[in-house]
């Protein structure tokens, strides 16, 4: 799929039927988060490929998507690394959500309920305590054609040259 396919079609899905995620398919979902851009090129993140049953269901606290998830990935930052970390983690998941998409699955960022259960996330997933666990991918296969939520027009926040102007 052409990139800019992908960023059009990439929608939120929080429900997957089966997937069959192959270990080639995650490399390449993951490296795709790996080389998004890190600020001072720092790079203070590290990445978790997620497969098992018994996982993905202990996840399903965090959000319900990953009970029917054939796949995720978690994205850990080093906040003593960068001061950019936030921003990189952010980066590293849109790139993954765009890869996600063009490989032919569904995924939803999930980090808001995360937070509150990250402690917990971190246990499982055997996460340094120093580290964050600020992001998750739940990838699977949408169960009905996905539609991206209605994004405002373009020339309603597109500006030439200044703000204000058409």
């Amino acid at each position: 799929m052409d990139l800019f396919d992908a960023i059009a079609q990439r929608a939120s899905v929080r429900a997957y039927h089966p997937a069959d995620v192959s270990d080639e398919d995650m490399r390449r979902i993951v490296d795709a988060g790996r080389r998004a851009p890190s600020g001072g090129n720092k790079q203070p993140l590290h990445f978790i490929a997620i497969a098992e049953r018994e996982t993905l269901d202990a996840l399903a606290p965090v959000q319900e998507a990953f009970a029917s998830a054939s796949a995720a990935v978690a994205i850990v930052a080093d906040p003593a690394a960068s001061r950019w970390w936030l921003e990189d983690a952010s980066a590293a998941a849109q790139n993954m959500l765009l890869a996600i998409t063009a490989l032919g699955y569904a995924s939803v960022w999930v980090e808001g309920t995360l937070l509150k259960q990250e402690d917990m996330a971190k246990g499982l997933l055997g996460v340094p305590k120093e580290q964050r666990l600020i992001i998750l991918l739940p990838i699977g296969k949408a169960p009905e054609p996905a539609t991206q939520a209605e994004k405002k027009p373009l020339d309603a926040v597109l500006f030439r040259e200044r703000y204000g102007s058409g």
